[in-house]
Formats: C-alpha cells, structure tokens, sequence
C-alpha cells in the first residue's frame, strides 16, 4: 500500500533519518521526493529507511564551476553524452560500485532496482550515460518532477567520467530553465564543480516552487 504522509521533516535525526518502513511504489516515491525526503536502504535485511538531511547539497546551476584541468580533459576526449538510453544498465553499474568488498552490502538493493526502473517507466526518472568506443564508461541516474531534478547515484570506469557526466547533465539542465541539482550531499566530485549545502527549510521552498513549473521541454 502506498504511503500517505510521512512524518514532519523537524523529526529527523541528526543524520537526517526520518522514518523506517513503507514501501517503494511510484506514488510512495513521488510523495518523498515532493517533500524533501529519499529512501536509503542500509541492506536487504534492515527495513527501508527515509532521510531528509539538513543541511542539503545542491548544485547552484549558475554557480556551476568548470575546473581548468577538466575544460582542458572536455577539448581531447572522445566521449559521447546520451540520456536516457540504458538507464538499467546504469543502474547495475551503480549497484556495482556501491557493492565493494569493503563495505557490507549495497543500498542499491534489488528492490531498489525494480522500483527506480518503475518510476523511469512512468516518466519520473532518467539517466545519463557516457560511452568511450561503444563502452558504458560513466553514468547517473536520478528522479525528476517537472523543473525539480535529484541526482540519486553515479559511477564511472575511465578518467573523469563522473565529472563529464555531471558537466552534461548541468549543461542540459541550464537549456532547459532548471535552476538547480539536488545532489542531496557534497562529495568531492560535486564540490569541485560548484556545489554547495543549502539549510533544509530554504531547499524545500526552492524544491516547491520546481515542483509547480512544467518544463517546456524536456530530454
């Protein structure tokens, strides 16, 4: 059964942890993502959990920052940016990444698979890939709502690939009238192209006001 409401953001945890339970269905999705909320499974073993951290990372498209060394990189590589074109295949590669041996288990769980693949079909996801010589070499995947788009998780396998496809997909997202990228924390890689924390009720008011603009166009 879907979910109807979720708890009032101010009772999340210090790291951001919301509620425990619930299910993964396009509407429980759209409901969580509409408020400021994302599922984080910690394992198949552990129930589903949701978080709304605070602050929140974002990158400020018109504050997007192209490093010197990475515009040069763009000039002599010869990968290919595409969208949404093997969004599962994306995914597993994700999966695999978060699937080391170093760590114990993957929040990309197969129950996550199926229900992003679900929302994808259903128009409310996408995917960037990067290819080198007909090879998947780098991707994102993540959930979008009209203007509102939240990078959810990437991988890469050649030199800077990550960063070209994050590059991509804020170029894409500045054509497009997209104000921001919720990238919900600040890595490294999301730090070094401009990306910033914003407090949580300033990200909800920003993510309303995407939420109730209608692109134009679309990918």
């Amino acid at each position: 059964m879907p979910i109807l409401k979720f708890p009032p953001l101010v009772q999340a945890d210090e790291n951001g942890l919301l509620a425990i339970g619930g299910d993964l269905s396009i509407d429980s999705l759209l409901l969580a993502y509409m408020h400021g909320i994302f599922p984080w499974p910690i394992n198949d073993e552990y129930p589903l959990a949701w978080f709304s951290p605070d602050p929140r990372g974002l990158i400020e498209l018109k504050d997007f920052h192209l490093p010197r060394s990475l515009k040069k990189f763009l000039k002599k590589c010869d990968y290919q940016i595409t969208y949404n074109q093997a969004f599962k295949e994306v995914m597993l590669k994700c999966q695999e990444l978060t699937n080391r041996t170093d760590q114990d288990g993957t929040w990309i769980t197969e129950e996550i698979l199926k229900a992003y693949h679900d929302l994808f079909l259903a128009g409310f996801a996408y995917s960037v890939e990067c290819w080198s010589d007909g090879e998947l070499i780098g991707g994102l995947y993540g959930v979008k709502i009209n203007r509102y788009f939240s990078g959810e998780s990437m991988f890469y396998r050649k030199e800077n690939a990550s960063k070209v496809v994050l590059y991509s997909l804020c170029q894409k997202l500045d054509e497009l009238g997209v104000e921001f990228l919720d990238t919900q924390m600040v890595t490294p890689v999301v730090a070094s192209l401009g990306g910033r924390e914003m407090d949580r009720d300033e990200f909800i008011k920003r993510l309303q006001s995407a939420i109730a603009r209608p692109l134009e166009s679309d990918f």
